[in-house]
């Protein structure tokens, strides 16, 4: 009598076998959404009129500027008042196009779940995640690299002493009123985690809420009423001149509601595998068209390499790609640079 063989030692699952483009793009969108800290606290968030073009790697949204001017004394004459203009002003956004492969063997371990898609979809998106936190810290280099938003920074890591250059409620406080009286529109800080826990040890965070006879630890720590998200992406500089030359400085983001708008879009080719039959290899092949932009401040398109019709990160990083356009005080997002101890 001949051993019975099972079939099912020679069969070989493949990416193509578990993965579906059309179902697998927007579960790893859906997942990237609702895994981000910083789409779930709203600092990036959508902007009505603000889409990925069919064409074109930027985006014009024109705006009106506040009325201006002082009101005028009425007089029984024939001339009366003088009218004035409201003037226009426009904001550009730019596209970002980027796209990541992953070969078969990087993806092995996913294999051993029973929801094979759903467990490469997490990792997928997790990945995403973290690339668009690196993306939107390079953004803010840019931005604030740019004199056109000196008064939206603060900067004291160069103070007469510690003391004084250390964040505090105090120091907060001050960049937070950079803003004037639009200063309570800041509802989150983002962070490097070492000023997280600096301000942790000084008994600085809202750990904990009770609801009934129960305590909470909630979504996000809070510091003066406001969202702390910790990111080891924001910049940490070691001073090299000055009273706190050695000492590590640290910046600190002040942001408020959509200060970030944010836009889908979506890829000639989103998602596809593919086999290597030679080599034995399968291939996920993953691609984003999104616009990630901060509001108030234009891209100029200024210094961007001919090969990439879309910036990189480099790009995104250099002060003369970026502009302030809104007033200081309407553009929601502040640096605030210092040290901790």
């Amino acid at each position: 009598m001949k051993p019975i063989i099972d079939l099912q030692w020679f069969a070989t699952t493949r990416l193509s076998d578990v993965i579906v483009p059309e179902i697998f793009d927007p579960y790893v969108v859906e997942k990237t959404a609702e895994k981000s800290r910083l789409r779930q606290s709203g600092i990036i968030g959508t902007v009505p009129g603000l889409v990925v073009p069919d064409g074109g790697v930027t985006v014009q949204m024109p705006f009106w500027n506040d009325l201006g001017g002082e009101d005028e004394v009425l007089k029984d004459d024939d001339d009366g008042l003088t009218p004035a203009k409201i003037v226009a002003g426009k904001d550009v956004a730019c596209v970002l196009a980027r796209g990541k492969a992953w070969s078969a063997g990087d993806l092995a371990t996913a294999f051993s779940g029973s929801d094979v898609m759903g467990a490469i979809a997490s990792r997928v998106a997790d990945f995403w995640i973290r690339t668009e936190q690196k993306t939107l810290i390079a953004i803010l280099k840019g931005i604030f690299g740019s004199a056109t938003m000196n008064d939206n920074k603060l900067d004291i890591s160069g103070g007469s002493s510690i003391p004084v250059s250390v964040v505090s409620k105090n120091s907060m406080v001050d960049a937070i009123s950079l803003l004037g009286d639009s200063g309570d529109l800041l509802t989150g800080i983002v962070c490097h985690s070492a000023v997280m826990y600096d301000l942790a040890k000084k008994d600085m965070l809202d750990a904990k809420f009770n609801v009934g006879n129960v305590e909470i630890a909630p979504e996000f720590q809070k510091y003066l009423g406001r969202d702390v998200i910790p990111d080891d992406g924001c910049p940490v500089e070691t001073l090299t001149s000055g009273t706190n030359q050695g000492k590590k400085a640290y910046t600190t983001y002040l942001f408020g509601i959509g200060a970030i708008g944010f836009a889908p879009g979506t890829p000639p080719v989103p998602t596809e595998t593919a086999r290597n039959a030679l080599a034995g290899k399968d291939t996920l092949v993953n691609r984003r068209h999104y616009i990630l932009h901060p509001r108030g401040v234009k891209w100029n398109n200024a210094d961007v390499a001919g090969d990439e019709p879309t910036p990189s990160n480099e790009k995104l990083a250099l002060a003369a790609n970026w502009t302030r356009v809104y007033e200081s005080k309407n553009v929601r997002i502040v640096a605030f640079r210092h040290l901790i101890g």
